[in-house]
């Protein structure tokens, strides 16, 4: 039998629950979303459907308006369906797949389970959300059957953007079910699968928790303040900007709360177990109801004086009042501002001899001895924590990684001199003469392996293609500043971008051409792709904008229009290669990195993709060759068939989509913004993507690929210019745009409706990519956009003028 997931459901419908029926939907799954009947009904009440569903309503409607969004689209509602846990059980037995996310209490997990016991499919799965009850104790009592169809699965919230996904294996799951939904997991949630023991808090929050509630013990000893350990363990240390408080305050500290003091009464035998005492006044918070951003306040809160002006506050620690601060700058931190690469960054900070620097190392210090005391006992390898800790806590290293980027001899000596305990696993690798946690070998990654001593290959599932790996294993075809070539294997070859933020700079533009004559010659194909860390991460954050500045500044309009032409035609060459092009976008893919999709023969995005052509927010618009090929994209959409379409109905969501920025929350969104074709794929896991992307080249070549035949395009002409003004005059007369918008708007509906040409016409693709260039060029010349320009430069956001 081939087992398949086609309807789930979810039981549970509060914060956690709703994701994981918002994850499901949007991978395509019928989803039933179930909870309680209301205790406080009256007897009409308990006759009447919405109010038995009004818990689940509820839960159903946050997860709906949930901002930032936890459905990938608005229409994936449709595939969830409500009910309650009383008129609507007997629907359990139609679900491949029943997820339990309610409340944290062993009773109540227990008699819910005995009540789907008998009710649900004989292969049906059945897995428990929880983090802090033992699986053997959830099942006491149930079938073999049952117990055999069990497992813990862990998600972290917000379940749409957070990677992690614990598997934890029950007394008697059987193999099969654990592959299954690790490979369902993976490939058709995007998930990273970290495998866990049926331990407390499992792996990620055993960890994470840990190093939260230590660090406040060490902040109230030493003196330090909120905002300190936030400015310490932030970016400068490979964590997220939320750092330690204001990633507590998005968990809630009652959440936060629980899982320590969860923790602390089930590890009774843990040598750090005190570290999970959580200090006194964040106890008294919870009990005022500081309970973070769900509460509108936590360890920091926003308030707005009388002049409508924000004010960021964070609590006084004594007193429990809320004080305005500045944002700390100790000589570490300074000297890490300088350092190039995050290894350099992390001993700045935790080799600094200042106050900061000390307190970074103490905490750090404990940290990781704590990580390496817990293999076996949680995990089975250093791996597994690590992958944790970067996937469940957006750390851009994980706990053993950080340990080898700061030098595991020189840390050990130091914790030596502070007379903290070195965990003997880590001076018995030390003596063997290791020097590190991992090593790539002949393109492919090994960890050291505390059982064995040794070396052992790390487990990747043969859909991922690692480009770091590759180059590691010599497989570097050629590469400057900002690009490199790499080879894939079967001819295909990756043109990888690594510019700050992956911005298209004239290094790319060349490097590009350069990669097309490569795989021209040696190649059956080319990805245009990269791997940049965290979440949601840059595909290219668009083109680079201090250099047409700095050209703009000086006059140079000709080498503008140079630039623009090269690029231009680098991007067309790619369109119409003699081999297949397919472009791998995820998260930011912007101006000019949305131009290289549109030019591409088949596009592979990631889920959480971020995709528009956004130039007119500093008063330029898409000219290397986006407007061209979007609208190019809108029209081939068109079948052959269809004689005398109007075309002003194309124009307009193209129109709209440039003079209004828009920017897609999804690649399911981009593709109804028209970004994403019927051709173009989706893929929810990002470290597949690559490969995904490679698999699709080669799908084409083996169906005979064939170049597209340059031929004139179809445009609507002045008659889609004069809906424009129209429709212009009347917001500019609302106050709604400035003059300047209107000006540029103007333009921008000139050049896709191809210029001064009568309704329905036909022209040349160089007439529209002219059209680009000039439209360009003459924005540059307009102080008004020299002044957006210059503004989102310095601040980062758009000016209105």
């Amino acid at each position: 039998m081939v087992r398949k997931i086609k309807k789930a459901a979810v039981i549970g419908s509060g914060v956690m629950g709703g994701g994981i029926a918002a994850l499901l939907a949007g991978a395509g799954l019928k989803t039933l979303l179930l909870d309680i009947v209301p205790f406080d009904l009256d007897e009409t009440e308990k006759k009447d459907p919405a109010a038995r569903n009004r818990i689940v309503k509820a839960g159903f409607d946050a997860l709906v308006k949930s901002r930032p969004a936890l459905l990938m689209q608005p229409k994936d509602v449709d595939r969830i369906t409500i009910g309650n846990l009383e008129d609507d059980f007997d629907q359990l037995k139609e679900c491949d797949w029943i997820v339990e996310v309610v409340v944290e209490n062993l009773k109540i997990k227990q008699a819910l389970f005995q009540r789907i016991e008998p009710v649900r499919k004989s292969n049906a799965i059945v897995s428990s959300n929880t983090s802090g009850i033992p699986l053997k104790k959830m099942t006491e009592g149930l079938g073999t059957a049952f117990k055999q169809h069990f497992l813990g699965t862990h998600f972290f919230n917000p379940v749409r953007y957070m990677k992690l996904l614990e598997i934890i294996q029950g007394e008697e799951t059987l193999p099969d079910i654990l592959e299954f939904i690790a490979d369902f997991g993976e490939r058709t949630l995007g998930k990273g699968i970290v495998w866990a023991k049926d331990t407390p808090n499992f792996v990620g929050n055993r960890i994470g928790v840990h190093g939260i509630v230590k660090t406040m013990q060490f902040m109230v000893e030493d003196g330090l303040t909120i905002p300190e350990i936030d400015a310490l363990f932030g970016p400068a240390l490979g964590r997220p900007k939320t750092a330690m408080f204001k990633t507590t305050d998005l968990v809630g500290l009652d959440t936060m709360y629980h899982v320590a003091q969860n923790t602390y009464d089930l590890v009774p035998e843990d040598e750090q177990r005190e570290a999970f005492k959580v200090p006194e006044f964040v106890t008294r918070m919870i009990d005022r109801k500081f309970l973070g951003k769900k509460a509108k306040s936590g360890f920091y809160k926003t308030e707005v004086t009388p002049e409508w002006k924000k004010v960021r506050k964070v609590i006084n620690i004594d007193t429990l009042e809320y004080e305005e601060y500045e944002n700390p700058d100790f000589p570490c931190l300074v000297a890490a501002k300088k350092a190039k690469t995050l290894p350099e960054k992390m001993k700045a900070v935790l080799y600094g001899d200042d106050r900061g620097a000390r307190f970074a190392w103490k905490a750090m210090a404990w940290a990781l001895i704590y990580a390496a005391n817990r293999v076996p006992e949680i995990s089975d390898t250093i791996v597994e924590i690590d992958n944790a800790m970067k996937w469940g806590y957006n750390f851009e290293m994980g706990p053993f990684e950080t340990w080898e980027a700061i030098g595991i001899r020189r840390s050990v000596e130091k914790m030596d001199a502070d007379g903290i305990p070195v965990p003997e696993n880590i001076r018995k690798m030390l003596e063997q003469g290791y020097e590190t946690f991992y090593r790539t070998d002949n393109g492919k990654r090994y960890f050291y392996d505390f059982a064995s001593g040794d070396y052992q290959p790390v487990a990747v599932s043969d859909n991922v293609i690692s480009l770091a790996t590759l180059k590691a294993g010599g497989k570097t075809v050629d590469t400057c500043r900002s690009a490199s070539l790499v080879d894939l294997g079967d001819g295909v070859f990756c043109c990888e971008f690594h510019s700050k933020m992956n911005a298209i700079n004239a290094e790319i533009v060349d490097f590009i051409s350069g990669a097309l004559d490569h795989v021209d010659t040696h190649g059956v194909g080319l990805v245009i792709g990269n791997q940049a860390g965290g979440m949601p991460g840059a595909f290219s954050a668009g083109g680079d904008l201090f250099y047409m500045a700095g050209l703009a500044q000086t006059g140079k309009y000709d080498e503008i229009d140079t630039f623009l032409k090269k690029a231009q035609d680098g991007l067309q060459r790619a369109r119409y290669a003699a081999f297949p092009v397919v472009a791998a976008p995820f998260g930011l893919t912007l101006g000019g990195g949305c131009e290289v999709c549109l030019a591409a023969d088949r596009i592979v995005a990631h889920a959480e993709l971020y995709m528009g052509l956004v130039e007119i927010g500093v008063g330029l618009l898409p000219a290397g060759g986006g407007c061209t090929n979007f609208w190019k994209k809108i029209v081939a959409s068109i079948p052959d068939a269809v004689t005398g379409a109007d075309l002003t109905t194309y124009f307009l969501p193209v129109f709209q989509a440039i003079a209004m920025a828009k920017v897609s929350s999804s690649a399911a969104d981009a593709r109804n913004i028209g970004f994403l074709g019927p051709n173009d794929r989706i893929v929810f896991n990002r470290d597949h993507q690559i490969g995904e992307a490679k698999k699709e080249v080669l799908r084409m070549v083996d169906e005979g690929y064939a170049p597209p035949v340059k031929r004139k395009i179809p445009v609507p002409g002045q008659a889609a210019q004069g809906m424009v003004h129209a429709e212009l005059f009347n917001l500019q007369s609302g106050g709604f745009v400035s003059e300047y918008d209107v000006l540029l708007a103007r333009r921008i509906a000139h050049v896709i409706s191809g210029g001064d040409v009568r309704k329905d016409s036909r022209v040349d693709e160089e007439l529209l990519l002219k059209l680009e260039r000039d439209a360009f060029v003459d924005f540059w010349k307009n102080d008004k956009t020299a002044a957006r320009v210059e503004h989102m430069l310095k601040t980062g956001k758009p000016l209105r003028n």
